[in-house]
């Protein structure tokens, strides 16, 4: 398979992306190496590890298991040390989270870039075309700068504080829907198995009031389509930073509220997270109070 980049139209984009010659006032971001904005940065770099994975996807892999039921292949590994070479050479002085490599600089710098090459590795490894490579910069632990990017549909998803949230050029928003019996709702299992009985526990108490319920086996794909409304909300029990970064950045700027699964402000650290317009956010807190998942 040969990879093209796609081209892309990011006037609505660039309009409010930050001078290539001032740095940010917003959070006062400064520029990179080559003199581009963080999220300009961002984007070309997940552009570039999607073709990566888009490559990669019909050949050969090597996988191995993390622990019972999570994976990891040879791509993962490729293409972060992709991600983290370019990080590198642009914003030296930022720290970073990855996940199959850790952290490095988070104790000297106040911008930390948090990259997941792969989210969705067991639908890559198994021929499953939902995944996506993702990456955020946060100031201080708050998500600034987001992007998850779809390279099997060429969908882009952006995001930086303050200035909105985008698919491929286009102003996302999330549901317009106001009823959970509405309303599709997009989930995953994760690795906590006892967790995850109580999730399945909290849709057969729902279940019939909502029109469907689609597993993901991507988070990051996941809070992407709560932000653009093709998911009318999504929440999971079993998270880490990497898998929420950008996606807690694309909810909000698409009006969103996203927090723990019990209502209370999100962190990058917070295991959980629930994810939808306000009206859903509430409607889904209350119907799911007392409820195992909620309470554990």
């Amino acid at each position: 398979m040969v990879w093209e980049q796609p081209v892309l139209n990011f006037t609505s984009v660039t309009r409010w992306a930050t001078s290539a010659t001032q740095p940010s006032a917003m959070t006062d971001i400064p520029l990179s190496t080559s003199g581009r904005t963080a999220l300009d940065v961002a984007r070309d770099i997940a552009l570039h590890a999607g073709g990566i994975l888009l490559q990669r996807f019909d050949g050969d892999k090597n996988v191995r298991s993390k622990g019972r039921a999570d994976i990891v292949t040879d791509v993962d590994f490729e293409v972060e040390a992709y991600v983290l070479k370019r990080l590198a050479e642009e914003f030296p002085d930022h720290g970073h989270l990855a996940e199959e490599t850790g952290g490095g600089g988070r104790d000297t710098s106040p911008f930390t870039w948090i990259v997941d090459p792969l989210d969705g590795t067991r639908n890559y490894a198994i021929g499953v075309p939902f995944f996506a490579t993702t990456l955020a910069l946060a100031h201080h632990g708050e998500v600034v700068v987001g992007v998850t990017y779809d390279p099997m549909r060429k969908d882009l998803f952006v995001a930086e504080k303050g200035r909105g949230a985008f698919l491929n050029d286009e102003p996302i928003h999330t549901s317009a829907r106001t009823s959970i019996d509405a309303c599709t709702l997009g989930t995953d299992m994760g690795y906590d198995d006892e967790m995850a009985g109580y999730a399945l526990q909290l849709l057969d108490k729902l279940w019939p009031g909502m029109q469907a319920i689609r597993i993901m086996g991507s988070a990051a794909l996941g809070l992407a389509y709560a932000a653009s409304g093709r998911m009318d909300l999504y929440f999971h029990h079993h998270l880490a930073p990497w898998d929420i970064a950008a996606g807690i950045l694309l909810g909000r700027e698409a009006g969103a509220v996203v927090t723990n699964k019990n209502g209370e402000p999100i962190k990058l650290e917070s295991p959980n997270i629930l994810a939808a317009s306000p009206t859903l956010h509430a409607e889904f807190l209350r119907l799911t109070e007392g409820l195992n998942w909620r309470g554990r």
